[in-house]
């Protein structure tokens, strides 16, 4: 195709469907396995592209025996779409977000464990939420705290509950509680029946298991010189392998109450061997009119005030 003498000229919502057309299929390498994505046939899509290359006088894809491949100007127009349905979509959510009625949805990540932890009050908080805001859909999610971070920053959720272990300059913190984490071991591992002065000079040796991500100041003074051999992020299977018999690790005391009550776990060195992890709610610091995370944030400051949870 030759660009000579060509203007694309105005852009509407034909052009736009076809764009997004586009990037789906790039999106899933080829006609074939768009198919299911945008539940249309193999015939259908080829048109669709054909008709966009014809109408942006560019050749976009490679397709044939070779396999599916973008060419150099559907590199940059893909990129180009990517930017325009972000823009489209906050355009969207700006819009809904002015609209008079709270409407919309709430996009919530939550670290291991903290939904369900009572010092969290998160049902109570999505109870008040729900009440206030009936229209407004709530997706939850669990990840890690840096992938909750990343979400936040990248506007793929609106609200984080996660450990705190760093302050980056785009977010605002709620803080909500501490907790006092403690190491341990199986009942059937060595350490078990050690005295609290043996434990803490043996604990280095044994395979221990961790967090696997770069800790804060108070966790690495505590890991750094043990026998960090299997990774394990979430607690519920950190907790698993110390059941094992074959590693120690930190847990948070009110987590490993229960199974340090019954025996199955005991607590190493705990005099010695012991740091503070905070938990803290987490937004993006943004000018964006986001009502329902407004709203949410709200009922948070409302109801950690009223159920008298101090900061830490």
């Amino acid at each position: 195709m030759s660009a000579k003498n060509y203007s694309l000229g105005q852009v509407g919502d034909y052009e736009i469907k076809q764009l997004k057309v586009f990037k789906t299929v790039v999106d899933c390498g080829g006609f074939s396995a768009a198919e299911t994505s945008l539940n249309i046939g193999r015939s259908t899509i080829s048109l669709h592209i054909s008709n966009l290359e014809s109408r942006l006088n560019l050749v976009l894809c490679k397709r044939g025996r070779g396999g599916f491949s973008l060419t150099e100007e559907g590199v940059i127009i893909y990129k180009m779409t990517e930017n325009l349905i972000e823009s489209l979509d906050a355009f969207r959510t700006t819009v809904n977000n002015l609209n008079a009625s709270l409407t919309g949805k709430l996009r919530i990540a939550l670290s291991d464990k903290v939904s369900l932890d009572p010092r969290s009050h998160f049902p109570e908080l999505i109870q008040r939420f729900s009440l206030a805001a009936s229209e407004v859909s709530i997706t939850t999610n669990v990840s890690s705290m840096s992938n909750i971070e990343r979400m936040i920053l990248n506007d793929e959720a609106d609200v984080g509950f996660i450990p705190y272990h760093r302050k980056l300059d785009g977010l605002d913190y709620v803080h909500l509680y501490r907790d006092d984490c403690y190491l341990y071991c199986g009942k059937n591992h060595p350490l078990a029946t050690m005295s609290k002065m043996e434990q803490s000079a043996e604990a280095d040796s044994y395979p221990a298991t961790h967090a696997g991500l770069k800790p804060h100041e108070a966790v690495s003074d505590q890991i750094s010189h043990m026998k960090l051999t299997a990774i394990s992020y979430f607690y519920d299977s950190r907790l698993a392998l110390i059941l094992s018999g074959q590693y120690i690790g930190f847990l948070p005391e009110q987590y490993a109450q229960a199974y340090l009550e019954s025996g199955d776990i005991v607590a190493v060195a705990p005099d010695d061997r012991s740091y503070t992890l905070g938990v803290a709610v987490i937004c993006k610091k943004t000018t964006q009119p986001n009502k329902p995370r407004e709203l949410f944030l709200k009922v948070l400051h409302q109801t950690v005030e009223e159920l008298a949870v101090a900061p830490y």
